[in-house]
């Protein structure tokens, strides 16, 4: 592989450096850097960040490969500055053996826009009644170590003991999925207000918080590791920083929708934004981003949810639930955190990077910018300024709920291993 020098970026958002990849490495970091035959990227006035990771993509492959594919969905990752996303269990079939894991894992090897680690199902065919293989799908060449029901809730309360008891043997975490069930039958949206005034079944900020709870403190009693999918409410953030109060092993994401949108757009009727959970209040919004802020929630993941447009062009009630988000997730987080003086890019990387890789055990990802360090490199143009247009994404599918908005910021290089993913917003 050549050399690439990329000259004049702005590390981490600090002062401008030379950055020198050489192979799958990066060879040096400094000033007035030069390198024979390197090929050379004009930087000045741009951020450089680690390859963003992340925890909560759904690929759809294999089974629904109408709304995404492994290819389709790594390219869209690539585009949006990712270099290694970790894929739900939600397939058809469903990724709860140590075969489908590894034919998920071998799908992302050889199409190479980024590195896809599968996540493995807590039960079998997610029916919540018996563990799935977990230990096979840990040993199985894939190396699982996150094991998710995602899309449905865990709510037997002695299936997650015994999940949280069996990964804690090898290290490993169980992402929860926070929805008790008995309270959110027939929910199409948060219950307050809104719900109210539109006459849609209500989902209730305590179906969520009340499981978190649980887990918590199910994680505290048996010494093991949980971690929260899409907190979503103020309530929550409260349990998850009262746990870390006490020492119990939790971490939590947030998605970039829930800190930006609210549930007064589902005045639209638009099912564009019917999404689980659902976007909540303003209050609830807020305290996401101070929550992320603190460090309370630990990382920002997609939730990357690809339907057909058949699935979400239909009446609300009928609608999918779910939206696209690789490729606007980290304009999103500039809006609501940077811009907003809420983080600086270090925190960035370190939300949408660096701990994310450490969560999933992704090894060589969310590393430092520095000598011998692997060259996965994201480079952002952070004062462009446009409008989302949906057309132009790599995803096969095109349920944004950004579709017309302006959002600052734009990926123009993505680089795996050194290799180039994504050159001047084209991927290669």
């Amino acid at each position: 592989m050549s050399k690439i020098l990329i000259r004049g970026a702005k590390v981490l958002g600090g002062e401008p450096q030379d950055v020198l990849i050489d192979g799958a490495v990066i060879a040096e970091v400094g000033t007035g850097l030069s390198a024979e035959g390197a090929e050379v990227v004009e930087a000045a006035g741009k951020v450089l960040l680690p390859g963003l990771v992340d925890l909560h993509t759904h690929l759809r492959e294999p089974g629904r490969e109408d709304s995404e594919t492994v290819l389709t969905g790594t390219r869209a990752a690539a585009s949006g500055g990712y270099t290694a996303v970790f894929a739900m269990a939600n397939t058809f079939p469903v990724a709860d053996t140590a075969g489908v894991v590894e034919q998920v894992y071998r799908l992302g090897q050889e199409h190479g826009y980024c590195d896809v680690q599968p996540i493995g199902a807590v039960t079998v065919g997610l029916e919540g009644k018996k563990l799935a293989e977990l230990g096979a799908m840990h040993e199985s060449a894939a190396g699982v170590t996150v094991f998710s029901d995602d899309g449905k809730c865990v709510d037997d309360a002695v299936i997650m003991r015994r999940a949280l008891e069996y990964v804690k043997a090898f290290g490993g975490v169980v992402a929860q999925h926070a929805q008790e069930p008995r309270l959110t039958e027939g929910a199409q949206m948060n219950e307050g207000i809104v719900s109210a005034e539109l006459g849609l079944g209500g989902w209730p900020a305590v179906a969520e918080e009340s499981i978190i709870a649980r887990d918590v403190l199910l994680a505290e009693h048996v010494g093991s590791r949980v971690h929260i999918c899409h907190l979503s409410t103020a309530g929550s953030v409260e349990i998850v920083r009262w746990a870390k109060s006490r020492g119990i092993d939790v971490t939590a994401e947030v998605t970039p929708h829930h800190l930006l949108l609210t549930d007064e757009l589902v005045r639209s009727y638009n099912p564009v934004y019917k999404v689980n959970p659902p976007l909540r209040t303003e209050r609830d919004v807020l305290a996401l981003r101070e929550a992320l802020a603190d460090g309370t929630i630990d990382i920002v993941a997609t939730d990357h949810a690809p339907h057909p447009h058949e699935d979400k062009d239909c009446e609300w009630a009928a609608a999918a639930m779910g939206m696209v988000g690789l490729e606007t997730a980290l304009s999103v987080v500039q809006e609501t955190m940077v811009e907003t003086g809420l983080l600086d890019w270090a925190g960035v990387a370190e939300r949408m990077s660096a701990k994310p890789a450490e969560i999933g055990q992704a090894q060589g990802h969310g590393r430092p910018v520095s000598a011998g360090e692997p060259a996965n490199l994201t480079l952002v143009d952070t004062a462009y300024r446009g409008s989302v247009d949906p057309a132009g994404f790599a995803s096969r599918s095109r349920n944004t709920p950004y579709e017309g908005r302006e959002l600052p910021g734009r990926v123009t290089h993505t680089w795996l291993r050194g290799k180039a993913t994504l050159v001047d917003g084209k991927l290669t």
